[in-house]
């Protein structure tokens, strides 16, 4: 059993002494930035047998669990005395190992949602010994993380839940994506691994074609075309924090994310939450064909003018998240 100082709710970091890409590239001395909260209960051989992990969207890190903390208070669907909470930023993404955080850039090898699956199915083997975890929620680019996992090891969790996410990136989305793609690609400094002034205009650039796909059409039509060129110009200078490098090759694997022939070896339980105003995966193109294609799922639709950022309200769902998760408290 591990030592409590290990269940505070503060960020940590971990390194694993190498890993392995499905390209067949090894890094070595890889970190893991983490964060764990909640209670930990133990199975007959001393193993963690109530682990949740946590999943965040593109280039988000351990503190994207931050959005399921108001539910995760006694009674809650998220109770944190019932489970122990694990949220690690993910691979590719700065704080653990990335193009950024190796100093790689386009060195960096090539990855895959794949890999993303098995660098923390790694990381949670080596740092917690666990080989079982009761789920994963996964938000937008989570939830492709967490399909990947439940097709791929069918029997490492027994439920998912899939927010404001879908089976592939297609049609508008991937045309988006390539967007950017494009754009990075169109500045000759990106082949040069050094960030240069031309660089940071180019990842601004990039960065505001994803502007318009966060809130609802609704929210943003509220607002007036002052308040819109305001928060425009803010979006596009916080973002330039972002690495360019770190996003080329997330949205590369966004781009090639394609589960669809495989829905059918999920054995795991799903809950599927769409938001009616999604720009990105609206119900009718992801969520609804996705829950008719996994056998053992369950569809939840929510209204949310925060569109694609819905997750920020998970507390207008509370009473369907509750009801889902009571199907897996042992206490």
């Amino acid at each position: 059993m591990f030592d409590e100082e290990f269940f505070e709710n503060e960020k940590r970091d971990f390194v694993m002494d190498s890993f392995e890409f499905q390209n067949g590239e090894v890094l070595e001395n890889v970190k893991v930035e983490y964060m764990t909260y909640g209670t930990a209960k133990y199975d007959e051989n001393g193993r963690i047998s109530n682990a949740i992990l946590y999943c965040s969207g593109s280039l988000g890190n351990y503190a994207g669990i931050n959005k399921i903390l108001p539910l995760s208070f006694e009674n809650c669907p998220f109770d944190s005395k019932k489970y122990f909470f694990i949220s690690l930023t993910a691979l590719g993404s700065s704080g653990s190992c990335s193009p950024s955080q190796t100093g790689l850039k386009n060195k960096f090898p090539k990855y895959t949602m794949l890999d993303v699956v098995n660098f923390q199915k790694q990381f949670l083997a080596e740092k917690f010994d666990i080989e079982h975890v009761l789920g994963l929620i996964g938000n937008s680019m989570g939830g492709f993380v967490g399909l990947t996992q439940a097709i791929e090891y069918p029997d490492f969790q027994d439920f998912i839940i899939s927010g404001v996410s879908s089976y592939k990136v297609a049609g508008h989305d991937f045309i988006l994506s390539s967007f950017v793609d494009e754009i990075i690609e169109s500045d000759p400094d990106y082949a040069k691994g050094e960030l240069t002034y031309s660089l940071i205009r180019t990842l601004r650039i990039a960065c505001l074609v994803e502007f318009n796909f966060g809130l609802s059409k609704e929210a943003l039509r509220s607002k007036t075309n002052d308040e819109l060129k305001a928060e425009f110009e803010e979006f596009g200078n916080e973002m330039i924090e972002t690495d360019i490098y770190d996003l080329k090759y997330c949205n590369r694997a966004s781009m090639e994310y394609d589960v669809e022939s495989d829905l059918d070896r999920i054995t795991s339980k799903v809950l599927i939450i769409s938001c009616r105003q999604d720009p990105h995966f609206p119900p009718e193109l992801d969520g609804i064909p996705m829950s008719e294609m996994i056998e053992d799922s369950q569809l939840l639709i929510m209204d949310s003018e925060l569109g694609h950022l819905c997750f920020n309200e998970l507390e207008n769902i509370s009473y369907e998240l509750k009801e889902f998760m009571d199907g897996f408290d042992d206490s």
